[in-house]
Formats: structure tokens, C-alpha cells, sequence
């Protein structure tokens, strides 16, 4: 276990330097999440009713589980680059853990994602986000974003391994990220979309975690207005089981996968 930490360390601050060295790789990263933010809070918003809170207070936690799940893609992509360089056989030919690679990479992504949503922060006061429920409420809440973002670039560093090529990666995760973010909570009441899509929009991972967060961030009484009525607890287990759930299924599925590609 301490090799495996150490040779993961290592491989992390390898994928931070990348970061630092390219950085319009954050540019992109957040311009993304900006455009989402000013269109939907100045085009669409007025056209969204949201009963009990301002549409801007209801859209900011979409918006931040957006932009980790959309971040969550980067880890395929640079696995897949990875192999397409001839990288991951450099890793192979040394005396390091296998998993490495993938928790190196895991990390280092979530840690951008740090970076990410701290600047998405500064955007959603800008525009007239306002959290009801104190700093220490907004604290785990910005944890379990960055839960699901670790927890989802396991599903694409599988995804990356499997491609092994990082166009293709790029489009075999719309299919994958088209029903978990658009298909959510995330910009609209689920209660506006048809009856056989709202278990889906209720109860998948985005959709949880956005729950948790709208839960952690507004008003008692604007949680209860969307149908947030059990406890704030309830909602923070459910999203942290998700996690554990996809952690637990893609990551062995992720390494296994790794080694057969490096064999």
C-alpha cells in the first residue's frame, strides 16, 4: 500500500505539472461552465419558474455538478493519449504499481477540479448565487462535487482504456454524459419532464448529488418547495453511496483493464 501511494503521488504532480505547463487546459475548462452559467441564468431563466427560490439559487448546483462531470471526461482522454504516445509502456517497464497510473491520474484530476470549482464559486456570487445555510454546510457540499467528479472519471478512465484513442473517447462519453447531466435535476424540475423519464432524473448520481448540494445551500423552505423533504442527511448518504457504488465497480474494472492493455 505504500508503494502504491507513493508511485501515485509521483504520477500525480507528473499530471500537475502537465496542467501548469498547458494551462489553457483550465482556460477551456472553465469557459464552458461560464457560458452555461450566464445562458441559462439570462436567457432561459426567466422562462423557468422554480417555486420558492430564485432560478439562480436552484441552477448553481447544477451547474457545479456539470462542470465536475464534464471535468470527470479529461481522465479518459488522458489515458488514452497515454497509450496512443506510447507512455503507459514507459510506466510498464518500471518498477512501479500498476494502479498508479489511474489513481495518479484520478487525483490529479480531482484536484483541477478543486481549482475549477473554486473559480465557479467567484462566477455563481457574480451573478447572484446566494447560500442560505452557512460556510460549513457550503464546505461539504463542494466535498461531494468533488466526490462525484472523482467517482465518475473512474467510468472514463475505463471508457479511455477501452478506446485507447483520445478522439473517439471525446465521443463515446456523449452518450455516456448526454443522460446524466440533461436527463437530471439539473437545469429544470423533474416534475416537467415526462412521467417515464423522472425515476431516471430523480435518483441517478448527478441528479443525487445536485439534490445534496440544493439541500446543503438553500433555504429550508425553498428545499421543501422542489420536493426536498426528507432530512439534509438522507440526501447527503444517497449521493455519497453513489460514489462508493461507482468507485467500487469501475475502478477494479478500470485497472483490470489497464494491465490487460500494458500486458
Amino acid at each position: 500500500m505504500s508503494t502504491m501511494l507513493a508511485d501515485s503521488s509521483v504520477i500525480t504532480w507528473r499530471n500537475l505539472i502537465t496542467i501548469k505547463r498547458t494551462p489553457q487546459l483550465l482556460v477551456f475548462a472553465t469557459i464552458q461552465p461560464i457560458i452555461f452559467v450566464l445562458l441559462f441564468r439570462y436567457v432561459f431563466g426567466g422562462a423557468i419558474p422554480v417555486p420558492g427560490n430564485t432560478y439562480t439559487d436552484y441552477l448553481m448546483p447544477g451547474i457545479f455538478a456539470q462542470t465536475v462531470a464534464f471535468g470527470a471526461i479529461t481522465t479518459g482522454v488522458g489515458l488514452a493519449e497515454d497509450l496512443t504516445q506510447g507512455l503507459i509502456e514507459r510506466f510498464r517497464s518500471l518498477p512501479m504499481a500498476r494502479s498508479a497510473v489511474l489513481v495518479g491520474r484520478t487525483t490529479a484530476d480531482l484536484v483541477r477540479n478543486m481549482f475549477v470549482q473554486s473559480l465557479m464559486l467567484i462566477v455563481g456570487f457574480a451573478v447572484g448565487w446566494r447560500v442560505h445555510q452557512g460556510a460549513a454546510k457550503l464546505l461539504l457540499a463542494l466535498v461531494l462535487l468533488l466526490l462525484l467528479g472523482f467517482a465518475l472519471s473512474w467510468i472514463f478512465a475505463t471508457l479511455g482504456l477501452v478506446t485507447a484513442n483520445a478522439e473517439t473517447t471525446q465521443a463515446a462519453a456523449f452518450p455516456i454524459m448526454g443522460p446524466l447531466v440533461f436527463a437530471s435535476n439539473a437545469f429544470v424540475p423533474v416534475e416537467t419532464m415526462p412521467g417515464w423519464l423522472q425515476g431516471w432524473a430523480t435518483y441517478q448520481p448527478l441528479s443525487a448529488t445536485i439534490s445534496a448540494v440544493r439541500k446543503l445551500t438553500l433555504t429550508p423552505e425553498g428545499a421543501e418547495a422542489i420536493g426536498l423533504t426528507r432530512s439534509t442527511w438522507w440526501y447527503v448518504g444517497f449521493a455519497v453511496g453513489w460514489v462508493v457504488l461507482i468507485v467500487a465497480v469501475f475502478a477494479p474494472i478500470a485497472v483490470r483493464r489497464y494491465r490487460r492493455s500494458t500486458a
